[in-house]
This record gives structure tokens, sequence and C-alpha cells, in this order.
């Protein structure tokens, strides 16, 4: 499958460990916005057998992963693409992580939507905090609907209404899930698939560095409480995300896969007690 293209975006922990599996006998192109990242990856896959390209992606400038869509269509038929890059509220300020995992993800789905192959799959790694998200009816639509360049105009969006890091990474997570789901049905007019993954809490570097922070206490409580007692990996996560963008998945197109250990039953349990 030499022609076959799968496309990763954001490779840290996750993204890494999903090229590494997806990307057996097929082009991989990985794409990151930290060259130095990339590179890395890209020698160390490189050296392992895969036949692989780096490239530079910023999501936040649509003409960045515009390109980035031009290059992959040009490489071959784009069967997969799987995108993971996003910002955690320890890393960044409410409008950066509007802007990456908000914006960012919804300008993704478009360009990517435009050149996915027939009987190709998408995966978006989600998060199980959009679903604490507290958001109306009429939110949760307008989030699924709005055009890519007028999304963030949303007044709800508005600095002034949605300003702690903590909330805006719930509802730009919430607004992944919401969007895939709309998105999957312009995806299956090219007979295409596309789905989340919402991961609980996975040691990978983001990760780690939320068990860090201030809700570290927190994270850990519930993750203990769970029913695995464990963090995940990020084999876990390429795991299902091999099955969603595999055959066995073929049935399977604009839902979201949760994956955190039982973490969010734990949560639910304790709500209801």
């Amino acid at each position: 499958m030499p022609d076959h293209v799968v496309v990763v975006i954001g490779v840290g922990g996750m993204g890494e460990a999903i090229a590494r599996r997806q990307g057996i006998g097929r082009r991989l192109l990985i794409a990151d916005v930290d060259d130095t990242t990339t590179g890395t990856v890209a020698a160390a896959l490189t050296a392992d057998g895969y036949e692989v390209v780096g490239a530079h992606v910023d999501v936040t400038p649509r003409e960045s992963v515009r390109a980035l869509a031009q290059t992959a269509a040009a490489a071959g038929s784009v069967v997969q693409m799987i995108h993971t890059a996003g910002l955690s509220p320890v890393q960044a300020s409410a409008e950066a992580i509007l802007r990456v995992d908000l914006y960012g993800t919804a300008v993704v789905l478009a360009e990517f939507g435009d050149v996915i192959a027939e009987h190709g799959a998408g995966v978006v790694i989600a998060s199980m905090a959009g679903r604490l998200a507290q958001l109306s009816p009429d939110h949760e639509s307008a989030l699924a609907t709005t055009d890519v360049d007028e999304i963030l105009g949303l007044p709800f969006l508005a600095p002034d209404v949605l300003a702690d890091p903590a909330q805006t990474y719930m509802v730009s997570k919430r607004a992944n899930v919401l969007r895939v789901a709309a998105e999957s049905m312009r995806w299956g007019r090219r007979r295409a698939r596309l789905n989340t993954i919402s991961p609980g809490a996975i040691s990978t570097p983001m990760g780690r560095q939320e068990l860090n922070g201030t809700t570290g206490e927190g994270l850990r409580a519930l993750i203990a409480a769970s029913g695995t007692g464990r963090i995940g990996t990020s084999a876990d996560i390429a795991a299902a995300a091999g099955f969603l963008l595999g055959p066995d998945a073929s049935f399977i197109t604009g839902t979201d896969l949760l994956v955190d250990g039982g973490a969010s039953a734990a949560l639910s349990m304790s709500d209801n007690g």
C-alpha cells in the first residue's frame, strides 16, 4: 500500500503511538507545530523502517492546515487522518485553548474533509473533560454547525464570558465531539468515516503536567476510584484509534469513544451517591 497516506497531526505521546500502529506498510505524514519534535519522531520512525515525512503545521492559521492537506493529497490516497494536537489548561490561556483546541480542530476537519479518500477514516482526540461541559442545546448546535471562520465570534465564547482555562478546555473538547458528529455527514458523502476518542488521564507529557498541576490531587483520586485503577498509556489510545480507523468499525461514524479506564463511571457514581 505504498500510495496510501496516513496523516498524524500532533506527534507527542499519543500521536507517535498512533503513527507507529497505523503507519506500517503506508506512507506516514507527521506534522506538528514544534519542528524539533517532528524531526525527532520522524528520525526514530525512519530508523525503525517506516516510510515517513515530517512537516510543519500550525492549526490556528487555516492556510497552514490547507497546505498540509494538499501535501498529503499530493503524496497519495489519504486513507487516514488522526488529529491529536491540543493545549491543556496547565499549558495555555483560555484564548489559546480556544484557538488551538476548538478552532484548530474545526479547521482540520474542514480541510481534510476535502481530501480524505473514499472509504477513508479520521479520528480526533477529544477528552473526557468535554463530558463535563454544561452547555445549552442552542450553544451545542452553534458549536457543531457554525461556519469555521466565524466560530470564535460566538458570543458565549467571548473572553468576558469564558475566561477560565479549565472551563474553556471542557467547552473546546465538547465542541470537538459535536463538530465531528456534524462533519461526519460531509465525510460520509465521500464514503469516509469520522469519530472522536475521549481519553481520560493518560501518561503523556501533557497528562503528567496535569497530574502535577492544581487539579492533580483530584485526578489521582479519580484514577484510584476508577474500575481499572490505573493511568492510561499512549498504547491504550492507539489501540482504540486502530479499531475506529479499521474495517471492524466500518459501521461506526459520527460518535465518541470514551477511553478513560472507568474514570467517568466512577465520577458519575460519586455524584449519584
